[in-house]
């Protein structure tokens, strides 16, 4: 039987990080005061090979895991990503393969990733202005370049959704342009409110700009319906132009938690599952795995810590809020069982 955690949510979505390096120091998830030259990332010893990724998918995939998206850091990085792909794809059978990155290496990058199988792309773009955009990627990048690659991905038949973390005060002016740059090239453009993930992007709640604002400004301009989700658990909230041009999509993890009906898990880097986009404690997955387990060692393993997980980060930081208090990061979230 298929696991599921103490609310009923069955696991069905595992976010694979294939790195925690970045060639970008985005303030908002890898700010260069924290990162710099000095940092001390992930040795090869210590982060995961290929043979260990695979075997580790197959473990979830025995779970009831669908979907598998790969992110890192900024996982184009990394020189054998179209091989994994192609092992998800081929040998393990996933249906739903999708990556999440920068842009910065797309459009040199997504013939083997579209040959290895992707399913789709998920491309970070939280400004058109170029001062702005070097401002949010911490290293003065453009921004042209990473469009380059969207066109590239897309040409080559690959869906791709763009992603925006939107900050008050500092992009929040282009939610219109950006909008309408992307409705005019057809691709979905994901609003995601800024969240107090970690521990260094400097959150706070007077940076939050609500997904129902997002919605009333790009509204005005042209307005939107709402649509069902595409599938259960689906994180954003989807909005169709009414005029037919496409749709946009809200990520409101601060203002309207979404936590009844999570069911992702997140592998780190170093193998570490965590149950929760907050946790700050994780399970070690490939110290099991060195120390002799087998797949289905794994499941088990996996399945145990899976049956005992509470979490309700989201939620319970939006009641704490409303009764003026404040939230803990979850450490380890897991009841035991």
């Amino acid at each position: 039987m298929l696991p599921r955690d103490t609310f009923n949510r069955p696991l069905r979505d595992l976010r694979i990080s294939v790195t925690d390096r970045c060639n970008f120091r985005c303030p908002y998830c890898m700010p260069r005061e924290v990162f710099g030259p000095g940092y001390p990332f992930l040795r090869d010893p210590q982060l995961m090979t290929l043979e260990e990724l695979t075997r580790i998918a197959r473990a979830f995939t025995s779970l009831g895991v669908e979907k598998i998206r790969l992110t890192g850091g900024e996982p184009l990085l990394r020189p054998d990503l179209p091989d994994l792909v192609r092992a998800l794809k081929a040998e393990l059978r996933v249906p739903d393969v999708a990556l999440t990155t920068n842009g910065w290496l797309l459009e040199k990058t997504a013939p083997a990733l579209r040959a290895a199988g992707l399913d789709r792309v998920n491309v970070s773009v939280d400004s058109l202005d170029e001062a702005t955009a070097g401002r949010l990627k911490g290293l003065g990048f453009s921004t042209a370049r990473v469009l380059r690659g969207v066109d590239a991905a897309a040409a080559l038949g690959l869906p791709v959704k763009i992603n925006c973390v939107v900050q008050r005060g500092v992009n929040d002016g282009e939610i219109i342009s950006l909008a309408g740059y992307f409705r005019e090239r057809g691709h979905p453009l994901r609003f995601i409110e800024f969240m107090d993930v970690g521990n260094t992007n400097h959150w706070s709640p007077d940076l939050v700009v609500p997904a129902r604002e997002i919605v009333e400004r790009i509204a005005a301009a042209w307005p939107l319906e709402p649509i069902g989700p595409a599938y259960r658990g689906e994180v954003a909230a989807r909005y169709r132009y009414r005029d037919g041009r496409g749709e946009i999509g809200l990520i409101s993890s601060v203002t309207e938690p979404f936590c009844r009906d999570c069911h992702r898990a997140r592998l780190s880097a170093d193998g570490k599952l965590y149950t929760c986009l907050f946790a700050s404690l994780g399970w070690d997955i490939l110290g099991c795995l060195r120390a002799g387990a087998d797949e289905a060692g794994l499941g088990d393993f996996v399945a145990r810590i899976w049956r005992g997980r509470v979490d309700r980060y989201s939620d319970e930081r939006a009641e704490t809020r409303a009764a003026g208090e404040t939230r803990a990061k979850v450490e380890m979230s897991y009841i035991g069982g």
